[in-house]
Formats: structure tokens, C-alpha cells, sequence
């Protein structure tokens, strides 16, 4: 699996915060995944509680189940399958006991037999001595653990967006130098661009964090994910805007983070591989996954849904929306109609927008 990663590959992180997916729904993004060339799935999500604020705590055994159901089902249709563990700041008390604590947690971890592992020290505090030295440590002794066979972390300062020395504290001086030179060079580091959502990735930029990180970063792309505060009054269906043969070139891989809409964030997922066609991608996706009349119409909605969002929309343009969409009772047209209900409700934990 180390290749999968290492050589520029594309794949999903359910990394978001707010409403979850359901059991069933991750299941289903197996085939999916596959039929459109995406080479791995990242279950992260920020509402399991088990892998972040209680991560020394083992799951409940019907969770468990259905993280190892979940495993076989991606093995079954050969798409690599990964977990995102959030030691939450073990850096403030890194001794061990906790040591102990985590070594449990991988052991548990390595029964459900993730072909990634990721490591993630994001939303966070970082001002704090030596962290960059710790993380490496955590890392390393994860490494030692685990049955994975790649490796991938985020650090606590993942962007050189401002907003994360607000919310977090000041990065410490050299901090990604240090962790670039301290961490074994298999390891991939997650970073999202110059901003937490950031909507380019100039090559000089991306070759000044590659000189830091002693690697090539692995995008963190939080395009269409819309959990934060004002991008959860939005459903981000348009086409991406980078060029596969861009990141391709300056990165080791490019990890997307969706929207609370599992599968309304398929209709831009399948833009970003050609799988939905060049010349009306849009239309072109939405009308493989729901059919001519659905696509017809998302076309002439998606400003509506990208550029109005709810609070521009008035009660009676979303009813009027709402019984658009909720004849064609599919999962599509179900999760807008959900979304104009305001069923997607803004989680405050959430803190980067």
C-alpha cells in the first residue's frame, strides 16, 4: 500500500464535522470510489468521538462491528481503506501512561486491518513547546504499532492561513522544518494550501512547503466539504477547479474532503476524474447518477444552492425548490430537500470559519 499513497493517488476523507454519514451510505462509496479511479477512503469523521477527545477509549462493540464490516467491504472491491486517529493533545502529557493508552488503541485498531493509518494533530492547540519533536514521536511509536502499510499525518498547522494561529495559538517557530526533518521520510504529510479552504494551489507555493517538509504534501482539498459556519448554507456541486495534472506535478496525492451530502458530493467527485465526461461535466454526472429531468434541473438550480445558499433564499423559492426535488425520491434529491429543510444544522465545534 505504501505506493498507493507515495505515487500520486487520489482518494476521499470523511474528515468533516456536523451530520455524519450513515454505515450504510460508507458501504456504498466502496463501488463507487472504484468505478470512478479513486484509490483510497479515509473514515475520519470528527463526530467519533473515539478517535479524537475519547480516543484512549475502545469503541462500543456494535461501532467496532461495523468498522470491521466497513473494512471488508472496501477489501471486497480493492479500493484501499484507511482511519484517521486524533491523539488529542497526548502532546501536553506524552509519558507512559500514555504510551500504554496507545499502544492499546493501535492494537485495536490493527484487528479492523487499514491499509492507511492516519495521524491527525489537526484543530488543536500547537503553542507549545517542543510539539513538532513530540508529534514525530507519536508518530514514530505509532509506526512501531501498526500493521498498516502507509502512513500519513496532519499537522496542527496543516495551512499558512492566518486563522489557525487565532484559533490555536502561534505556530512555533520552524515548526513544519522540524517536522519534516524528524519524521521518517515514508510518512505523508496532509496540507490544505494557503488557506484552510483553499480553491488553488499555485506550484511556487507548493514548492516552498515541499522544501520544508523534506516531501512532497499530500493535498487536504476542503473543496466540497461545507461544515463550517457559512459553507454549510451551501451545497458545492460545480466542477473542481484544479487540474489533476497540476497537483499531480507538485504533490504526492490529493485527499477530498466532501460534503455533509454523501452523495450529492459525488457529482463533483466524478468531475474531478473525467468520469462524468468534458464537455457539460456537471450535467453530465448528475445525469448518471440521477437522470436526465434531475440533471436538467440541477443545472438551473446550482447557483440557487452554490452562490444563494439558504439565507438568500426566500421560504418561498425553497418550497418551491423542495417540490422540485422531492418527487424524484432518490438519495440525491432526498438531501437537498433535507438540506432546504435545514436538516444540516451547523456544528459550533467547528471553529475555522
Amino acid at each position: 500500500m505504501s505506493s498507493t499513497v507515495k505515487k500520486f493517488s487520489r482518494g476521499i476523507i470523511e474528515g468533516f464535522f456536523g451530520r455524519p454519514w450513515s454505515w450504510q451510505t460508507r458501504q456504498a462509496y466502496a463501488n463507487f470510489l472504484k468505478q470512478n479511479n479513486y484509490q483510497y477512503y479515509l473514515y475520519a469523521p470528527k463526530s467519533d468521538r473515539y478517535l479524537r477527545r475519547h480516543w484512549s477509549e475502545p469503541w462500543p462493540v456494535e461501532e467496532y462491528t461495523h468498522l470491521q464490516q466497513l473494512g471488508e467491504v472496501y477489501q471486497q472491491a480493492q479500493v484501499a481503506w484507511g482511519i484517521g486517529l486524533t491523539p488529542f493533545e497526548i502532546h501536553h502529557n506524552f509519558d507512559h501512561q500514555s504510551n500504554a493508552k496507545l499502544d492499546t488503541k493501535i492494537r485495536s485498531i490493527n484487528h479492523l486491518q487499514p491499509d492507511i493509518l492516519a495521524i491527525l494533530f489537526d484543530d488543536m492547540r500547537g503553542d507549545f513547546p517542543r510539539i513538532a519533536q513530540i508529534q514525530a514521536d507519536v508518530v514514530h511509536r505509532i509506526m512501531e504499532q501498526s500493521t498498516a502499510s502507509s502512513f500519513i499525518m496532519c499537522p496542527t498547522y496543516y495551512s499558512t492561513d492566518p486563522v489557525l494561529d487565532r484559533v490555536f495559538g502561534d505556530r512555533p517557530t520552524l515548526y513544519l522544518e522540524t517536522l519534516g526533518q524528524l519524521l521518517d521520510p515514508v510518512v505523508d504529510i496532509f496540507w490544505t494550501g494557503e488557506q484552510v479552504c483553499s480553491t488553488t494551489y499555485p506550484a511556487k507555493h507548493l514548492q516552498n512547503i515541499t522544501a520544508q517538509l523534506g516531501r512532497k504534501p499530500v493535498i487536504w482539498d476542503n473543496y466540497p466539504v461545507n461544515d463550517g459556519a457559512k459553507l454549510c448554507e451551501f451545497l458545492h456541486l460545480r466542477p473542481f477547479g484544479e487540474s489533476a495534472e497540476h497537483l499531480a506535478n507538485w504533490t504526492g496525492g490529493q485527499a477530498i474532503n466532501p460534503m455533509n451530502q454523501a452523495y450529492l458530493s459525488q457529482i463533483p467527485l466524478m468531475t474531478l476524474t473525467g468520469s462524468s465526461g468534458q464537455e457539460n461535466p456537471l450535467y453530465s454526472a448528475a445525469c448518471t447518477l440521477g437522470g436526465e429531468v434531475f440533471a436538467t434541473y440541477l443545472v438551473e438550480d446550482v447557483a440557487a444552492f452554490q452562490d444563494q445558499g439558504l439565507e438568500q433564499l426566500s421560504v418561498a423559492r425553497k418550497n418551491e425548490l423542495i417540490d422540485r426535488y422531492q418527487p424524484f425520491q432518490t438519495p440525491y434529491s432526498q438531501e437537498i430537500v433535507d438540506w432546504l429543510q435545514g436538516k444540516y444544522p451547523f456544528d459550533p465545534a467547528c471553529l475555522t470559519d
